[in-house]
């Protein structure tokens, strides 16, 4: 099982998506408060279709309740600011990628604190980042694709 964490999203449509991305890929999404939004917003349901009922939803209040509870030995962190691709990254089951909002990405004393744990999505250097939906899915099904040619790699 793998493990979507978004750190207080800001627009409803990409957090739609990525539900919608989470129960295609049988992936819990995770939301970090604060919101930028209601998880009732039409926006929202909109952009998640009917797959909104079939999603596995973890809400947390803040970071900290969050982090006291998910241990950093599985989190994988997306940012722009890491060295290291998430193609170098192997991914293990019940990792959790964690994205942050849409404006900023994630908090810099996070990414200070987890160096070790942070990966980036190659991009031109013509585009400063690529939108939150979109970086969940490669991120996302990146670890999909690793983790279903382990046993291959094994025989």
């Amino acid at each position: 099982m793998l493990h979507v964490v978004l750190v207080a999203p800001e627009i409803p449509p990409n957090t739609g998506n990525i539900g919608r991305l989470c129960v295609a890929a049988g992936a819990t999404l995770h939301l970090v408060h604060p919101l930028g939004f209601s998880l009732e917003e039409k926006q929202l349901k909109r952009a998640g279709l009917d797959y909104w009922q079939h999603l596995t939803l973890r809400e947390w209040q803040n970071w900290a309740a969050f982090a006291d509870t998910c241990p950093p030995d599985h989190w994988v962190l997306f940012t722009t600011k890491a060295t290291r691709s998430h193609f170098e990254h192997t991914f293990r089951d019940g990792d959790h990628l964690i994205f942050g909002c849409e404006t900023r990405g994630l908090p810099v004393e996070l990414i200070e604190a987890q160096r070790e744990r942070c990966v980036r999505i190659p991009i031109a250097t013509e585009a400063r980042s690529l939108n939150l939906s979109t970086a969940a899915g490669i991120g996302l099904y990146e670890a999909k694709r690793q983790l279903l040619a382990a046993p291959r790699r094994a025989e």
